[in-house]
């Protein structure tokens, strides 16, 4: 503010005092000034609209811009260092660099699957870097978090990109080391969240870039279905329940799921890359509406936008099942180009909606699914004896089907054992060690390795044997897991209260006295 800002005061001081004979400074206290100033409503306005907040926020962002642009700003060359594991294009950079695609991984193992399938399609025009979990969401981000982020600073770098440069012709992608931008996930609803937010990411910086034919991905198959040499590969679970009903015979087949790039082999990564046509879908720009929806997904400003089209998704998804309509989905077998839109409605739509069931617990039992998979599991057990929560954690990924890292499972089991004030008022776990305090809101609990758990005398009681057969048992993977949900004897939801924030809703609901 004092760079864009000159106060001149005109004032009477009675006995005035200063720290030299230049009198340059004045040294007198305030309170012996013999007068004090107060300053109209009027001056206060006309100071307001002046122009100089206006003058120093606009300073404040063309300063950071300028700090991205010169910091994290990426050049065309064809040799480049220190970015940890990356597989670079050999013709990156070079003059066919327009020709070569970046493959943008979910991590290290499918980083290994795209490596494998450069045995097929070679490593002059291919380059590989692996994504360590999820993007940040840039739209509303900090230039100091973008500044400090790696993730974001090494795309940028690797692939040549420059802030503030507009990219709107295909000679103004041969300014960069890679002409294309490929991302490779896991098939399910996490990996269609990373796309997403690598789309936000480019749409934020360079909208002009998703016009171009720059972005697209690669899928992989979700099921096999095989029988002697004959293979049948389904990209979509609707796909695969279509084909079921159309099969008599389907129960004759193996059926392997593929929960994520790592199960697949080399051999079938070899496979996927020899025929590139079937695998590589190219995102196409289809106007404003691509746009619009862009920003309704990833905006933090458009939450009752994204309310909206969560709500008519979901209603449309009933009407479906209603009139015996198969699910809509968006990779069929002569898929090959897909539009933001498209993308949005239909795919990241069911990473929202996954968020949502994920984040915010069942009215009926008050659990979360990771938590119903916990109590499940320790019901399936019944265990005598205490065991300890990093092994009760391996037991609940093998009998529930659970898919994420067990370390998130640790955790959930600690939760649901602390009886510290302000946490559960009925612990459906016994903490047996050390599983936290109030003086941290459980964050001090000991490691996993450490503690041990076992079922409550009260969790059989609230959770009735009887009503077992009631229940609405899920499956997964050919194996039956936890129900939609259980059917406490007391509403739980209010007993040990539930919070969580999903994408468009919420919940906070305080813990009530059980008697």
């Amino acid at each position: 503010v004092k760079n864009h800002m000159w106060i001149f005061v005109n004032c009477l001081i009675v006995n005035p005092t200063f720290d030299s004979q230049t009198k340059e400074t004045m040294t007198l206290q305030a309170k012996n000034f013999g007068s004090k100033c107060t300053l109209p409503e009027k001056f206060i306005n006309s100071v307001s609209k002046s122009g100089i907040i206006e003058s120093v926020l606009s300073w404040a962002k063309f300063k950071a811009q300028t700090q991205l642009q010169k910091t994290c700003s990426g050049k065309k060359q064809n040799k480049l260092k220190g970015v940890p594991k990356l597989e670079d294009a050999n013709d990156a950079g070079t003059k066919n660099s327009l020709d070569c695609t970046l493959i943008l991984t979910e991590g290290d193992s499918a980083k290994s699957l795209a490596v494998s399938g450069l045995g097929v399609v070679g490593r002059d025009k291919y380059g590989v870097f692996p994504l360590r979990g999820k993007l940040l969401n840039v739209r509303e981000a900090t230039h100091k978090q973008i500044l400090e982020n790696a993730e974001i600073n090494n795309i940028i770098k690797i692939v040549g990109l420059q802030y503030k440069k507009k990219y709107e012709t295909m000679d103004d992608l041969r300014s960069l080391r890679y002409g294309r931008l490929m991302i490779m996930t896991d098939q399910d609803q996490d990996g269609s969240h990373i796309k997403g937010l690598i789309i936000n990411f480019i749409h934020t910086n360079w909208p002009s870039l998703l016009k171009l034919p720059f972005l697209e991905e690669f899928i992989t198959p979700i099921i096999k279905a095989s029988k002697g040499k004959e293979d049948v590969s389904f990209y979509s679970l609707p796909e695969f329940e279509e084909w079921k009903k159309d099969k008599d015979n389907w129960h004759t087949y193996k059926i392997k799921y593929y929960k994520g790039l790592g199960t697949s082999t080399s051999k079938e990564a070899k496979e996927y890359f020899s025929d590139m046509k079937r695998h590589r879908i190219l995102f196409k720009y289809g106007g404003d509406e691509d746009d619009k929806h862009i920003l309704m997904a990833f905006s933090k400003k458009l939450v009752d936008s994204r309310k909206e089209w969560l709500t008519n998704w979901m209603s449309d998804c009933k009407r479906r099942a209603e009139l015996g309509l198969p699910e809509d989905y968006l990779y069929t077998k002569t898929t090959r180009v897909v539009s933001y839109k498209d993308f949005i409605n239909k795919e990241l739509v069911l990473f929202s909606n996954m968020d949502n069931e994920r984040s915010i617990p069942s009215l009926v039992d008050g659990l979360k699914p990771g938590s119903r998979k916990v109590l499940f599991t320790c019901l399936k057990r019944n265990d005598k004896r205490e065991i300890k929560v990093a092994q009760l954690a391996g037991s609940v990924a093998e009998h529930s089907a659970y898919h994420h890292g067990e370390v998130s499972l640790m955790s959930t089991i600690i939760n649901l054992a602390q009886n510290y004030v302000g946490s559960n008022n009925l612990n459906l776990l016994q903490p047996i060690g050390q599983f936290g305090t109030r003086l941290q809101g459980g964050k001090d609990a000991a490691s996993p390795r450490y503690i041990f758990t076992m079922m409550s005398p009260l969790t059989r009681l609230i959770f009735h044997p009887h009503d077992d057969p009631l229940l609405k048992y899920l499956k997964d993977d050919n194996q039956k897991i936890e129900p939609v949900w259980y059917i406490p004897v007391i509403p739980m939801i209010l007993v040990n209260g539930a919070s969580g924030i999903g994408t468009g809703w919420m919940t906070k609901i305080p813990n009530y006295n059980p008697r």
